[in-house]
């Protein structure tokens, strides 16, 4: 490690909290419908939108209304992009004539891209169209990425109001998201990355003749555009197969910093956002705290880890750090603390290959995917996850002290701590029992790259990835088949939905209740205690998923070897 090292870090730190405020007024003055300095100019689209849709600004809904619009909404997104996914071959902008995609194929991407994961089974530029880049992906890429900033700030209402029948509109919250936030950002990232160097071209691929003679084929495209929202909104879907590890998609050391502070700017500032709508900035500034000193200590580990080294070339005098599976231009700084962010965030974008991390390096990124992707986590879905962790801390306090627990002058009940419950719970059930199901099956054991331990991890991350709708892969996986696609996507939808849903229902449940004035007794929430608290809920309770996969090992072998494979986890 290195000071160098350490700057960075802190850089990034301090780059991050800076944006928080002013993003948090700008979001804030947006879904509270004040005006803005782009109102001017997008106010008379926005209710142009709303009237070409038949759509009732001042209408708002109940929870269930706003779940089902929601699900309704993604229902036919799904169905739109694997519709485009499945006609390419017949659809214009095809200049490299790609075929359609696979059915299953298929499936698995627009399961991933509707769910904010972004797992990708296949190379981009030699599978799909520039209509299918962008009609397909970068479109589902802002209305996913808004839909979780529509369900943060629904539940944030939950806290914030009293006596309520309604959390919002589904349809205006996603249309402000899209309109005044996402798409004024994206435009100017775009053209910032298009002078770094990104290409932004419908023009065909070029041909190019190498030194020794020989033709190669250099793939281009609408790059710029799909990396700008693959960031902001933590989608993380490359347009090239290596991702941000590609020098098309990542040029340059500043445009790899510029992308890493954008991909924790927006989750970040929505901790202000809850802090302001609930009347309580301390509020905020507490809950991001509890996720950048979780952050902190994973860079600090993976960041330790890769600088380290193996340690069996270190023994051979092969000292200098891990730069295995890592690009020389960023390093082993920015290598690791891409990695740390991607995975803290539920972006998923790599400019280095986890399954080249050492064994403590690869671990962080796994760990903070099983925690929930609650460090910071993807745009909306990381506040309102960690919002979900705040309703059980909250509960546990309330049974150390023997009083019923309150959160900003709303009681903690039975039904809230259910619903909590159940959202985090379908992640561990889909992260272990879809890779015990892959490590017994002959479809399952067929996809790793690797033998023993590592294989196990391959399988592992994978399905961590996909239910914490992260969409990073170890890399080592073969994972374009049927058994895979299918079993991913699964974990992919109830990882998104599954979590979503709970968390209206305490929306619904908060918002009708009345306030309770603070007392002596009540628990503050706004201090160093309350932060402690709710990191050590996160680890215990992310622990239901981290301690039973180090277990899984002996009991995959044991299931392994009943059913005569020979795959062996090494525990």
């Amino acid at each position: 490690m290195t000071l160098n090292g350490w700057i960075q870090i802190a850089l990034f730190c301090a780059v991050v909290l800076a944006l928080v405020k002013p993003l948090g007024l700008y979001m804030t003055r947006v879904f509270t419908g004040a005006r803005t300095p782009l109102s001017p100019v997008l106010g008379p689209v926005e209710r142009g939108l709303y009237r070409a849709a038949g759509i009732d600004a001042g209408h708002e809904q109940s929870w269930l209304g706003y779940g089902l619009a929601m699900l309704a909404f993604h229902a036919l997104g799904f169905v739109l992009l694997y519709a485009v996914l499945r006609l390419q071959a017949l659809l214009p902008l095809n200049p490299m004539e790609q075929a359609a995609v696979a059915p299953d194929l298929a499936f698995n991407t627009a399961a991933s891209f509707v769910t904010n994961t972004n797992w990708q089974n296949y190379g981009g530029e030699s599978t799909l169209s520039y209509l299918s880049q962008m009609l397909g992906l970068t479109h589902q890429n802002f209305l996913s990425a808004a839909t979780g900033i529509a369900l943060a700030v629904a539940l944030i209402r939950g806290f914030s109001r009293a006596s309520a029948r309604t959390v919002g509109s589904f349809w205006v919250d996603l249309t402000r998201c899209t309109l005044y936030v996402l798409l004024p950002l994206c435009a100017v990232l775009t053209l910032f990355y298009v002078a770094q160097g990104m290409p932004q071209t419908l023009s065909p691929y070029v041909e190019a003749t190498t030194l020794e003679g020989a033709k190669q084929t250099i793939a281009v495209g609408p790059v710029a555009s799909q990396v700008a929202i693959k960031m902001l909104g933590t989608n993380g879907g490359g347009f090239f197969n290596a991702n941000a590890a590609h020098p098309f998609e990542n040029p340059t050391a500043l445009a790899n910093f510029v992308q890493i502070v954008t991909i924790f700017a927006l989750g970040a500032a929505l901790t202000n956002v809850f802090g302001r709508m609930v009347g309580d900035e301390r509020q905020g500034w507490a809950i991001l705290a509890a996720m950048m000193l979780l952050f902190v200590a994973g860079a600090a580990v993976t960041y330790g880890a890769e600088a380290a080294g193996s340690p069996v070339l270190n023994g051979l005098g092969l000292t200098g750090g891990n730069m295995e599976g890592k690009e020389v231009r960023f390093g082993i700084i920015a290598s690791a603390l891409f990695a740390v962010v991607t995975t803290a965030a539920s972006c998923g974008a790599v400019n280095a290959m986890h399954d080249s991390f050492t064994a403590l390096g690869g671990l962080v990124p796994m760990l903070n995917m099983q925690l929930g992707e609650i460090i910071v986590g993807g745009v909306g879905a990381g506040l309102y996850g960690m919002l979900v962790f705040v309703v059980v801390a909250i509960f546990v306090a309330g049974l150390m002290v023997g009083r019923t627990p309150e959160y900003l002058g709303k009681k903690i009940e039975a039904r809230e701590v259910k619903m909590a419950m159940l959202a985090v719970l379908c992640l561990p059930l889909m992260m272990l029992g879809l890779t015990a199901l892959a490590t017994v099956l002959p479809a399952g054991l067929a996809g790793p790259a690797n033998a023993g331990p590592h294989g196990f991890s391959e399988i592992l991350y994978a399905f961590t990835s996909a239910a914490a709708n992260n969409g990073s892969a170890f890399g080592g996986l073969t994972g374009n088949t049927l058994f895979y696609n299918v079993t991913l996507a699964l974990g992919m939808l109830v990882g998104r939905f599954f979590v979503i849903l709970p968390a209206l229902a305490i929306a619904g449940s908060l918002a009708a209740k009345k306030r309770v004035p603070a007392s002596s007794g009540t628990f503050p929430t706004d201090g160093g205690l309350f932060v402690g608290l709710l990191v050590g809920v996160i680890l215990i309770v992310g622990g239901l998923t981290f301690f039973p996969s180090l277990a899984l090992g002996p009991v995959v072998e044991h299931l392994a070897g009943a059913a005569g494979q020979t795959f062996a986890t090494g525990g």
